[in-house]
């Protein structure tokens, strides 16, 4: 549209210079450029929606970026990416070489601090606020949390620390789920905009000092204005943190935003806002399912999402219907996760369990440690988490269960590289974290039978057990119905060859295959990271010249290293080459991508032997030709 508003800001000081009357239309083209944008790449669409006002507000008030923004999670920016300078770069939202679909600090000085992961925002916006102090400047740090980021004990660590301090900070919670909607009206926009203004800080502090002369009146005062503010808002957990709070008021009412958010950028101290918004806000669609529109694929914003046809089943789908069957046969059987019920594809369970299914919210560590307890009463808890979410739990792994030895059991999601989320959410890291924990079993299944049995297998265990799964579709391996528990620390032999040996860990079975065949390799299922099958690595280094391990982990400490360390516990001498991850974040893209960028796809596994055989010897012809 030539006229269009939105086509007009490329920076928020633009935005900044727009009449105040002109902000309701700037929101309408902005929510409908999300819905035309998103259904053309992908990602979050809900929640950013739910933010499109906020967002707004936020650049009018603030002087960004010399005021701190930090969004929690991030996937609620993407109208603050298009606000500051990346319009036009959402058309490559997500994609390989494009913008990230989370704040990111290389991409803009208005992306203040990287948010893939949630409830880091108060302690970063907390750190930046006393900098800013430190340095005698003005400059102002706002948090943006959502009400699931809120559930994380990081948040509530922060606020424990940001209340005790005399920093700058404004904390905004973005509500838009919690039972408190009900009360956002006139009466509570009213008395936001009162409780934020300069009348009645003034007042509170001059009355403060003429009461500090008469302590039991000035306790009577205290408990008076608690008592009154509870009775209308739910602000008093956030005073006792030692916060002024104010709301809730609708995160949708320009008028009401920008008044108070003007008022509340000029007090001093610790602030709390509480804004309460819609997910899927002015797309009805969206309103009526935001569970479906949280993260979609590409769709046609006039039709709706449409249902996924038929396809190669996924991990997450082999593990959902293991969880029920397993449930059925053993009624110890607990399932938990951290606010991860559709993406760990725990749906089904919970309905059919709803005893037996506790989601705890954005809280892995406390995942962790209360499956520990539920293990120590005689329940068998399984805990479903994405790898890149273990990570937030590593101590109580290692405390709280593995050094109890206690039967819990880890079901870890989205190992490997994960496409479009990016470094934020790719399992780069967890066979070189976990396989050096003590107790603990690490399987790594090729397939989706494999999964189930191994799953199984896992769960028979009466010790700390994991198994580590890939997003997305398996291989189009029929999964038996009937359960079998597999040998616990042996692979197997897939392909037998000569010369070289490939020894393929999970995922990478499949191109080592294939592989195999260019290579006439011997192909090795190797199934368990811990224990390792050392008799089977003693095997193949006794009748090949060269061992290649294969991974979609990280190098340093991964599998290969593992079959480093039992070559030199066998005293055994060989040649191996290690293929994985690089020593790099791995951007976002499509994944076959990125797997070939890593030389971890058929042709990088064929290029690589056939350069690292050169130097053991010469003459060697193979049969597959690599592209140029």
């Amino acid at each position: 549209m030539p006229d269009s508003l939105l086509r007009r800001i490329d920076h928020p000081g633009e935005l900044r210079q727009l009449d105040r009357r002109e902000l309701p239309r700037l929101a309408a083209e902005l929510r409908e450029f999300l819905v035309e944008s998103v259904s053309r790449t992908g990602g979050h669409l809900a929640s950013n929606l739910g933010a499109v006002e906020l967002t707004i507000a936020l650049h009018y008030v603030f002087n960004t970026p010399d005021d701190r923004l930090v969004w929690d999670v991030g996937h609620q920016s993407y109208a603050h990416k298009i606000l500051t300078g990346r319009r036009e770069a959402m058309a490559t939202l997500r994609q390989h070489g494009g913008i990230a679909g989370f704040p990111k600090r290389e991409e803009s000085p208005y992306d203040t601090f990287g948010t893939g992961h949630s409830s880091t925002s108060i302690s970063a916006a907390l750190g930046m606020a006393v900098a800013a102090k430190r340095a005698g400047l003005a400059r102002r740090a706002v948090a943006i949390i959502g009400d699931g980021a809120l559930t994380g004990g990081m948040a509530f660590e922060a606020l424990n620390n940001a209340g005790a301090s005399d920093a700058n900070i404004l904390v905004i919670l973005n509500d838009n789920e919690m039972s408190i909607s009900p009360n956002v009206g006139a009466l509570t926009n009213y008395l936001a905009r009162l409780l934020s203004s300069r009348f009645y800080t003034e007042v509170r502090r001059r009355g403060g000092e003429v009461l500090k002369a008469m302590p039991p009146i000035r306790e009577f005062a205290r408990r008076a204005e608690e008592h009154f503010k509870g009775m209308v808002m739910p602000g008093t957990l956030f005073e006792e943190f030692g916060f002024n709070y104010v709301g809730p008021i609708d995160g949708h009412d320009l008028d009401v935003l920008i008044d108070t958010l003007s008022n509340i950028r000029r007090l001093e101290g610790p602030q709390f806002l509480h804004v309460v918004t819609k997910k899927g806000q002015g797309y009805k669609l969206a309103e009526d399912d935001p569970c479906l529109y949280h993260g979609v694929a590409r769709f046609n914003p006039r039709q709706g999402v449409a249902a996924k046809g038929a396809a190669l089943r996924t991990y997450t789908q082999v593990f959902g219907d293991w969880l029920c069957d397993m449930a059925e046969q053993d009624p110890r059987l607990v399932a938990i996760t951290p606010a991860m019920r559709e993406g760990s594809g725990m749906v089904a369970f919970s309905e059919r369990f709803p005893d037996r299914f506790f989601d705890v919210g954005i809280a892995e560590q406390h995942a962790l440690t209360f499956a520990a307890g539920l293990a120590c009463e005689g329940l068998k808890p399984v805990v479903a988490i994405y790898s890149t979410f273990l990570q937030r739990a590593y101590d109580q792994l290692i405390h709280d269960i593995a050094l109890q030895n206690l039967p819990v059991m880890l079901a870890i999601d989205r190992a490997g590289l994960v496409g479009a989320d990016g470094p934020t959410h790719a399992g780069a890291f967890d066979l070189s974290f976990l396989r050096c924990i003590p107790n603990l079993t690490l399987f790594t299944p090729a397939d989706e039978d494999e999964c189930r049995q191994m799953l199984y297998t896992a769960y028979l265990l009466n010790s700390p057990a994991a198994v580590r799964y890939p997003r997305g579709a398996g291989q189009g391996v029929p999964e038996r119905r009937q359960m079998q528990a597999l040998p616990v620390g042996k692979g197997e032999v897939r392909r037998h060859g000569s010369r070289i040996a490939l020894l393929a860990f999970g995922s990478m079975l499949a191109p080592a295959l294939t592989a195999g065949e260019a290579l006439d390799a011997t192909v090795a299922n190797m199934r368990f990271v811990k224990p390792l099958d050392d008799d089977l690595v003693r095997e193949l280094a006794q009748c090949h010249d060269l061992l290649v391990t294969l991974e979609e982990n990280v190098i340093q400490g991964g599998a290969g290293s593992a079959v480093l360390e039992s070559l030199q516990k066998q005293g055994i001498v060989k040649r191996v080459l290690q293929l994985g991850l690089p020593d790099r974040f791995v951007e976002h893209g499509d994944p076959a991508q990125l797997l070939a960028e890593c030389g971890l796809d058929v042709a990088g596994v064929v290029a690589a032997v056939q350069k690292h055989t050169r130097a053991i010897y010469s003459g060697i012809e193979l049969a597959y030709t690599v592209n140029s």
